[in-house]
């Protein structure tokens, strides 16, 4: 049971989980201004603002440095990864949003004209990735929440 103490005080990787969640909030707060509806998907789901995904890395990354020195190989693996990370997010995933955003108008269309339902009546999820002010918006949320939980704690 040593090892469940272990992973529960484990600073680096408390921060990242709280970084996640401040995000997935922030999402649910963004979006609930946005369509003034509630919705709770937004708390688990992909996509929006700001990014949970930038904002979780980069808060490993940044309490790895504080903890473990910006010179340490624990920092530059967190880095190269909160960079890999970021980058999906940005290019593939939003792309492959975008996508999925056309081959449901392109579906739509098709049954609208055909009278003909398609196989697959499930729509594509549209929110994979994220826009570059997401992204950026998850980075210095992460840096924050790394600074302040060490400043903290």
């Amino acid at each position: 049971m040593d090892f469940l103490l272990q992973i529960v005080t484990n600073k680096i990787l408390v921060v990242g989980v709280v970084s996640w969640f401040l995000a997935q909030v922030f999402k649910c707060i963004s979006n609930f201004i946005l369509t003034k509806k509630f919705s709770i998907e937004r708390l688990f789901g992909d996509g929006g603002m700001p990014s949970g995904h930038s904002a979780t890395v980069t808060s490993v990354a940044i309490a790895a440095g504080l903890y473990n020195g910006f010179d340490s190989p624990v920092f530059a693996v967190a880095m190269i990864l909160a960079i890999v990370v970021m980058h999906d997010a940005m290019n593939v995933r939003y792309q492959a949003g975008k996508q999925a955003e056309l081959l449901n108008v392109m579906a739509e269309m098709f049954e609208k004209v055909t009278g003909t339902d398609l196989p697959n009546e499930e729509k594509l999820k549209e929110l994979l990735g994220h826009t570059p002010l997401q992204v950026a918006a998850g980075f210095v949320l992460g840096v924050a929440t790394a600074i302040v939980m060490y400043l903290v704690f």
